[in-house]
Parts: C-alpha cells; sequence; structure tokens
C-alpha cells in the first residue's frame, strides 16, 4: 500500500508551497544518494521525496490527489514525478539550488576549465585591552595554498595543458538513469573539473596549487571587541586551475585584564581602600589605559560598592569619536594582624559609636526585629 504523500513529505495537508518546499529541501538532502552511498533504503525513501514533492507543488495533481488518492494516477493518468523527473522543469533548478553546494558548489563555484573557489580559511589572533583601545597593525603567518608558479595554476607540466574529461564531455557532471528518473551526479572521473591532467607539474603534482607560509598585514582598530571578526577578501586558499582565491577570517579574542573589566565601551574596575579613607575620606589615583592618571576624591562616610565615573576613559567606540566611560568600584578592606594598640583603639571608638555613626546595620537588624516580632 503506498503511503500518504504528506506524510511522506511530513506536512499538513493544509501545507502552502513554501512549507512544500522547505520539507522537500530538508529531506531531500538527508537522502540523497550521494549523501547514502550504497543506502537502498535511502535511496527508495529519496525516490518516494522526489514524487511527492513533483505531485504536492503542482495545483492540478494536487487538487486530483486530495480528491481521489494514489487512484488520480493509475491507469494512464499521469504518475507522480513521471516526465519531468530531475532533468526537466522547474525542479533542475531546485536540484541545482539544493545539491550544488553538496556537490563541491555545482555551477556556481565551478567554471569553464575546471576553475574552482579556493576556500576560507581562519585565524585565531589573541589580543591585549590595551592593543585593543589603541589599535595596532600586525604582521601574522599564516600557512596556505598559493597559485603554482611553476605551471602557474594549471596542474599540467609546462609545455603541455589539460584535456577535456572523455566522460562527462567536459561538464563536469554525469547523469545516472535509476529506473524512471535520473540522477545527475559529479563526473568521478574529473571530480567535476571537465578536465583531466595527463601530464601533471612536478612542483605541484597536478593539483596547480602549493601550499606555503605567507606574511599578511592585518589592520586593527581602535575599540575592537573581543569576538570581531575581520574578513580579508583573496587572502584564503588559492583557487583550483585559476579559479578566484578564497578569503580569510580573523576571528578577534581579547585577553582577559588584571585590572579592567570591560562591558562594551565602559570600563570597570574595582578598588581596595582602607576603612579610615572610607570613612574619614581621601584620594587615590588610577592609571587609565591612555597611560595617564585620574585623581579619584572619596568623601567622608564612603560605603563598600559605591561608584565613581571617569567621563570618557573607557573604551573608544569602534569608527566612531565617541568613547565610553570608567567606573571606579569601590571596596573597603577591613584590618587584619592588629596591635595590642590598634584593637585598644578600635575597641574605644566602639564604646563611643553611637547610631549615627552605622545608620545602616543599626537599622537592618531593627527592621529584621519588628518584622520577625
Amino acid at each position: 500500500m503506498k503511503r500518504d504523500l504528506y506524510e511522506i513529505l511530513g506536512v499538513s495537508k493544509t501545507a502552502d508551497e513554501k512549507e512544500l518546499k522547505s520539507a522537500f529541501r530538508k529531506l531531500a538532502m538527508k537522502y540523497h544518494p550521494d549523501k547514502n552511498p550504497g543506502d537502498a533504503e535511502a535511496e527508495k525513501t529519496f525516490k518516494e521525496i522526489n514524487e511527492a514533492y513533483e505531485t504536492l507543488k503542482d495545483p492540478q495533481k494536487r487538487a486530483a490527489y486530495d480528491r481521489y488518492g494514489h487512484a488520480a494516477f493509475e491507469n494512464g493518468m499521469g504518475g507522480a514525478g513521471g516526465a519531468q523527473g530531475f532533468g526537466a522543469g522547474g525542479f533542475s533548478d531546485i536540484f541545482e539550488d539544493i545539491f550544488g553546494e553538496m556537490m563541491g558548489g555545482g555551477r556556481q563555484r565551478r567554471s569553464s576549465g575546471g576553475r574552482e573557489r579556493g576556500a576560507d580559511l581562519r585565524y585565531n589572533m589573541e589580543i591585549t585591552l590595551e592593543e585593543a583601545f589603541t589599535g595596532k597593525n600586525a604582521q601574522i603567518r599564516v600557512p596556505t595554498s598559493i597559485t603554482c608558479d611553476v605551471c602557474t595554476g594549471s596542474g599540467a607540466k609546462p609545455g603541455t595543458s589539460p584535456k577535456t574529461c572523455t566522460t562527462c564531455q567536459g561538464s563536469g557532471r554525469v547523469r545516472a538513469t535509476q529506473g524512471f528518473f535520473s540522477v545527475e551526479r559529479t563526473c568521478p572521473t574529473c571530480h567535476g573539473r571537465g578536465q583531466i591532467i595527463t601530464d601533471p607539474c612536478t612542483k605541484c603534482n597536478g593539483n596547480g596549487r602549493v601550499t606555503e607560509e605567507r606574511s599578511l598585514s592585518v589592520n586593527i582598530p581602535a575599540g575592537i571587541e573581543d569576538g570581531t571578526r575581520i574578513r580579508l577578501s583573496g587572502e584564503g586558499e588559492a583557487g583550483v586551475r585559476g579559479g578566484p582565491a578564497g578569503d580569510l577570517y580573523i576571528f578577534l579574542s581579547v585577553k582577559p585584564h588584571a585590572f579592567y573589566q570591560r562591558d562594551g565601551a565602559d570600563l570597570y574596575c574595582s578598588v581596595p581602600i582602607s576603612m579610615t579613607t572610607a570613612a574619614l575620606g581621601g584620594k587615590f589615583d588610577v592609571t587609565t589605559l591612555d597611560g595617564t592618571k585620574s585623581r579619584v576624591t572619596v568623601p567622608e562616610g564612603t560605603q563598600a560598592g559605591k561608584q565613581f565615573r571617569l567621563k570618557g576613559k573607557g573604551m573608544p567606540v569602534l569608527r566612531s569619536a565617541q568613547t565610553g566611560d570608567l567606573y571606579i568600584q569601590i571596596q573597603i578592606e577591613t584590618p587584619q594582624k592588629l596591635t595590642k594598640r590598634q584593637r585598644e583603639l578600635l575597641k574605644e571608638f566602639e564604646e563611643i559609636s553611637s547610631k549615627e555613626n552605622n545608620p545602616e546595620s543599626t537599622g537592618f537588624f531593627s527592621r529584621m526585629k519588628e518584622f520577625f516580632e
């Protein structure tokens, strides 16, 4: 008994054209023969998916199926996925759209002569917060494939040239008929390039590329953030057989700083001060990322957690004249390893203290007592 077409695609009977196409693309990619070599069950499922989509994407066929089921296509009435198959009508377009990249880029990656775009490369770079603040010009060394200088990227020995592949006649693709439909695949002889090399270059062994380490200059702009990606166009791997080069992507990470934490363009710094400085007031200097010193005035009676804002002393905003701020957060240090005299003075201070000297702690315990009573 034949399965329901909507069930095969995993959609409801009210699914619109967009939902049908999305479901088909997902399933076709999963069960395509090239991704499941030698798997007869996957091939069978792929055929069912193709049949279901070919029927349901056609408004007239879908209407007939909705009314009569599979019987609508029996007795010569035109089976699902009949004459249109892979090589006809709109399905060839969606086939190329779905499987082009999976098969090595299809028509978008390869052009005549087997020229293929080189792969993109990734380079991880770590910089300091100071370097992110000022910006820098960095020199990096990247191992990559470059065009062979002997054969100029053709892969063929100088004085010879690649030959047109006789299997695919230079198209890079071959068709294989399987039952009632045909599948287009990458040519197994030339691997989709359309040409074969009978006398390869001795330096690159017919690849048209050799691996070397290149030195590149990278401009890191001021204000760049952790996780930023910089793209260097055409600095990736060289293309195959004279194809365009790929791109180089530099992924930046900023090292944790010993004193400053960053939040966007703002900087934060925790500064410990003595209990007496917090009580009596005082001043201290902090060195900012631009190398200058900024003075912070601590007023009398400053509490732990108090923040002081230094305007314009944060990070520069990328590609902008604006700068963030620096926030100094106060941490009060409790005295340790007291001498006998220091203990006597603190006890004396405690004895002569009043509620006005410690309003927060006095008020807290009073409120707690009232709450639970």
